[in-house]
């Protein structure tokens, strides 16, 4: 399988979606880009302004803070992947609503198929609840990789969730908290690889 042309084809799908509301008063899809042989996922919850009207997730200030911090990982952009939850912009940036949540879902439950990551990190709460369960709170857990099994499947994945780098620009404090995680994910991807090796 080709996995640009699959990602592209997926692209083109999100390009002209007008399956809900968000579609109205976006200037630009953004479906999310990068390395499609990578071992980690950055899912963030939806496009802001900037992204909005470059087409290309995390591009303003939270974007160049991702970016030192990936960069902390051992790790450059050109070398993972970063998409969101919703592929549209919410109005005033919002919060995405369920049904927008669910409307989209399916993008990217594709993406994550082609991709085949080892690693799915989810920035900020919002990310982290579409692929845990409800009870787990951020402040909690962030920094903790967690292992979920797909009833349907059988298959695993392990998720990663952190704060999004946009609350760290906001609440200062939660800056070195997130700096820490982000220089744990060499450490988790070892592990996780060491792990599917024994099988």
């Amino acid at each position: 399988m080709n996995k640009e042309k699959e990602l592209e084809k997926i692209a083109q799908q999100i390009r002209r979606c007008q399956k809900c509301a968000l579609c109205k008063n976006r200037t630009n899809t953004v479906p999310g880009e990068g390395n499609p042989n990578t071992k980690i996922l950055f899912c963030g919850e939806g496009p802001g302004q900037r992204e909005n009207e470059l087409g290309r997730p995390f591009v303003g200030a939270a974007g160049k803070f991702l970016d030192e911090l990936i960069k902390l990982a051992g790790f450059t952009r050109q070398e993972i992947f970063i998409t969101n939850v919703v592929k549209c912009r919410p109005p005033s940036n919002r919060d995405p609503l369920p049904e927008e949540v669910e409307t989209c879902w399916p993008y990217l439950e594709a993406q994550i198929k082609i991709i085949k990551p080892k690693l799915i990190i989810t920035l900020g709460r919002h990310a982290m609840y579409k692929f845990l369960p409800a009870h787990f709170k951020i402040s909690q857990i962030h920094g903790q990789p967690k292992k979920m099994i797909n009833t349907k499947t059988g298959d695993s994945q392990v998720y990663y969730p952190v704060y999004h780098p946009a609350a760290a620009l906001y609440h200062g404090s939660l800056r070195a908290a997130l700096e820490k995680d982000f220089k744990k994910i060499p450490r988790v991807l070892k592990k996780i690889e060491k792990l599917v090796k024994i099988k």
